[in-house]
């Protein structure tokens, strides 16, 4: 295969295919999703055992556990998937809304229109029910997509991209608006993101080497997914209940998610009394906990936390831990070691909650929440993109709106300027 002459291929292709999904009316696009959910519905066995062959050559690769549950499609993921689907028909289609519009004292209308992006690409490792997201949201949102999926992920992919073909054409839209690229040639990455006659913004969802890759080659704008290194900061109000609680679910709901707790900030003046139950919970669930000098003075089987743990997503059962001296240095630490990600505060203290809002400077800050609500599902928004770290354009998870822009009307009747 000529990699080049193939991705150039799935970019014309893409570029035809934006143009008629952006005149696609809301039911065809619906119609295509329901197809679609139904479909995947249908075939569930079959995509559980593409992506049994996937997990067998995953393991023999020697992946890491984490890679190993992002990896995984249970019946119930399946499910999910199907349902996360039909969620993006229901909502409401941003495209066309008009909105802001406003008299000029030359008698014009002007306003804001929201349109498609074009055509995304999406860069992405590991979990195939990014496929099926990626599909709906674009598909929903007017948007061509081209789809690289990890190579660990190929035999999944593959089958769900025919699904999505299969409900494409029966709704009468363009087979094209969704591409799965199928290689695994690394080459197709480096195309992809310097096709800026074709591609009109990138979305990365992945590690550090692969977002560092793309920082420096991409020549097609990015809308970022980094890493989740976010931090529950329990405060000297903090309720004892809601702390154990929410550090628990924050931490060991699942470990190889973005959006799960791997540092806790505890207040100095209650640490003696949050730490013991909070770190016998993570003990009994195998968490390795590494903590301050502090910390290790309280709980005995703590090891020692390096600077470079306060930096790292472990997505692994290991926490790092920081005894604070109140909510200056716990704002101050957060906004230094954290990715920008996910961050929640425990409090009973209205005052000092609010404050965490405002000075976090992160996508997502929650009061009395855990982190792992930091979700497109959860926020109401159906599947999701991503969950951007950029301050531009879109910021954590990404939805309909985040993949959408907007353009300048002006309504008139025969108006011209003097």
């Amino acid at each position: 295969m000529d990699i080049k002459e193939y991705m150039q291929t799935v970019g014309r292709r893409a570029r035809a295919a934006s143009r008629r999904l952006a005149g696609a009316t809301t039911a065809e696009k619906n119609n295509a999703l329901l197809l679609l959910a139904a479909a995947i519905r249908r075939d569930k066995a079959a995509l559980i055992a593409a992506n049994a062959l996937d997990l067998d050559a995953a393991r023999a690769a020697g992946l890491e556990p984490a890679m190993l549950d992002r990896l995984a499609l249970t019946e119930k993921g399946v499910d999910n998937m199907a349902e996360g689907v039909e969620q993006v028909a229901k909502l409401p289609d941003p495209i066309g809304e008009m909105t802001d519009i406003k008299y000029r004292p030359t008698g014009i209308q002007v306003g804001k229109m929201r349109v498609p992006l074009g055509v995304i690409g999406i860069i992405y490792e590991a979990r195939p029910n990014v496929t099926a997201d990626a599909a709906a949201l674009c598909l929903k949102s007017g948007n061509a997509a081209i789809l690289r999926g990890g190579s660990e992920a190929i035999n999944c992919n593959r089958a769900i991209a025919a699904l999505v073909h299969e409900a494409l054409l029966s709704a009468g839209l363009p087979a094209d608006s969704v591409q799965v690229i199928d290689t695994t040639d690394r080459a197709a990455v480096g195309e992809l993101i310097t096709m800026r006659e074709f591609v009109d913004v990138i979305v990365p969802r992945g590690g550090k080497g692969l977002i560092a890759r793309l920082l420096a080659e991409s020549r097609v704008p990015m809308i970022q997914h980094l890493d989740g290194n976010c931090h529950v900061y329990l405060e000297e109000e903090a309720d004892p209940n809601k702390a154990l609680k929410i550090v628990e679910n924050a931490k060991t709901q699942r470990y190889g998610t973005c959006n799960t707790a791997e540092s806790l900030l505890v207040d100095r003046s209650v640490a003696a009394m949050l730490l013991p139950p909070i770190a016998a919970m993570l003990t009994a669930k195998g968490v390795e906990i590494r903590g301050c000098a502090e910390t290790r003075a309280i709980v005995q089987n703590a090891v020692a936390a390096t600077e470079e743990d306060y930096y790292t997503e472990y997505l692994a059962p290991i926490i790092s831990v920081k005894v604070v001296s109140g909510i200056d240095e716990a704002i101050a630490h957060i906004n230094q070691y954290s990715s920008h990600h996910t961050e929640a505060i425990v409090t009973d203290n209205h005052p000092k909650a609010m404050r965490f809002l405002r000075e976090i400077d992160s996508a997502s800050v929650m009061i009395n929440a855990s982190t792992r609500f930091a979700d497109g599902f959860e926020y109401g928004l159906g599947a999701e993109i991503g969950i951007s770290t950029d301050k531009i354009h879109a910021r954590g998870p990404v939805g309909l709106e985040g993949l959408t822009s907007q353009k300048w009307v002006v309504l008139g009747d025969g108006h011209v300027r003097g």
